[in-house]
């Protein structure tokens, strides 16, 4: 991805985040943030931030955690591909900078994925980010 391509995206998916500030939301899609199951599987760490731009499963599934990781990655990749085409993007290119932005946005406690794939926990500091995040 090029550093043209990059920061385009980049500012793309900021505009897109400040908008869902506005609507009551952060990084993640506002219609997540809604729900309880949502904010209660997010605190408990049992799911987390993707560099992928998609929410993941921290540990042990059940049918019901599956189906609302499910359920939120299917809308995410819906907006993430209208916002792609609307930039010019591939949709792995927007939602790996979304991606960026949602790990970015992660408070202490909360599971994100390390560039190197494990998963871990948000301290104070910042969180390890993927090289390519802009």
């Amino acid at each position: 991805m090029g550093d043209v391509m990059t920061k385009r995206i980049f500012r793309a998916v900021l505009t897109g985040a400040a908008l869902a500030t506005a609507l009551g939301g952060l990084a993640t899609p506002a219609f997540a943030q809604r729900d309880p199951a949502y904010a209660a599987a997010r605190s408990s760490g049992q799911v987390g931030e993707k560099m992928d731009g998609y929410l993941g499963i921290v540990g042990a599934s059940t049918p019901d955690l599956q189906r609302l990781v499910n359920d939120i990655n299917i809308k995410r990749r819906a907006v993430y591909a209208e916002r792609a085409k609307a930039t010019n993007a591939t949709l792995e290119e927007y939602a790996l900078t979304a991606g960026c932005q949602a790990i970015l946005a992660t408070t202490a406690g909360e599971k994100y994925q390390a560039p190197d794939g494990s998963w871990q926990t948000r301290g104070a500091g910042a969180p390890l980010r993927d090289s390519r995040c802009p």
